[in-house]
């Protein structure tokens, strides 16, 4: 089984423009822009054969390639990371059996994660979408409190059934807790880590589908997957007591930089 890893990038993020091109300073003070330390830390995924950055803008296409990165354009009319992977898909020529997206914004993601999701598509044929979850530390979950008490849509929580299906992802903290105690063993919040894997069949399914009303208004893709009727598998994934968070606005900065520092990434 051949798999694609695709990075989609875009200048134009409506929370922070210009995000991918945005420095990060590491634990040794080296500075490397966001794209750049996703990209690297995509690299060390053992399941990914070939690995590429889909984008639409040339600022990006000229970062990746100043660092070695291979780089495929792709139209301004994707209008999120999954129909940005399934025309990168159709570029490539379809050559690929399974397509992950690693979100260009989380250079903090393990890559086991990628690998642990690998390993559940290949493990069921009856499974088309595939995504990672992970319980909320007491630490990440205050950091959901606070974002949400400031008004920011930052991480996204997910709820799903006893088979792992999702029923639900959101930028709000779900399912409802009363906010006022939090136990990751009695009472989880997962957290959902923004990585997918697809088959070619359901990416070509999910560009023929209309946008939806839910995915809209969450800003989440993945939820038009569940509104048109198709099973998103949920894939529990350890953090090995590392903390995983991506860079959703520009406070998050400041939150990577230190989960940087204390995993001694460069």
């Amino acid at each position: 089984m051949s798999v694609l890893g695709v990075i989609p990038a875009r200048f134009a993020s409506s929370r922070f423009p210009g995000k991918p091109l945005e420095p990060l300073i590491g634990c040794t003070g080296i500075s490397k822009s966001l794209i750049q330390r996703t990209w690297e830390a995509a690299t060390n995924t053992k399941s990914v054969d070939r690995l590429v950055v889909s984008t639409d803008d040339i600022r990006i296409r000229q970062e990746v390639e100043s660092f070695g990165g291979e780089c495929i354009m792709t139209s301004s009319a994707c209008a999120n990371g999954t129909e940005r992977c399934a025309e990168t898909l159709t570029s490539l020529g379809n050559f690929f059996d399974i397509v992950v997206n690693i979100q260009g914004d989380s250079p903090l993601t393990p890559p086991w994660f990628v690998d642990d999701l690998v390993t559940a598509m290949l493990q069921s044929s009856e499974t088309e979408v595939a995504t990672p979850v992970i319980r909320c530390s007491d630490s990440v979950f205050e950091k959901f409190q606070q974002d949400s008490s400031n008004g920011l849509a930052g991480a996204t929580t997910v709820v799903f059934d006893t088979q792992w299906r999702a029923l639900y992802f959101s930028k709000q903290i779900i399912p409802w807790t009363g906010h006022r105690y939090y136990s990751s063993s009695h009472s989880p919040v997962f957290h959902h880590v923004g990585v997918y894997s697809y088959t070619p069949e359901v990416l070509r399914f999910y560009a023929n589908c209309k946008s939806s009303t839910l995915e809209r208004q969450e800003g989440l893709e993945q939820l038009r997957f569940l509104e048109h009727g198709q099973t998103v598998h949920c894939v529990e994934v350890d953090g090995k007591d590392q903390e995983f968070w991506e860079v959703n606005n520009p406070d998050d900065i400041a939150r990577v930089e230190e989960g940087l520092r204390i995993a001694g990434i460069n």
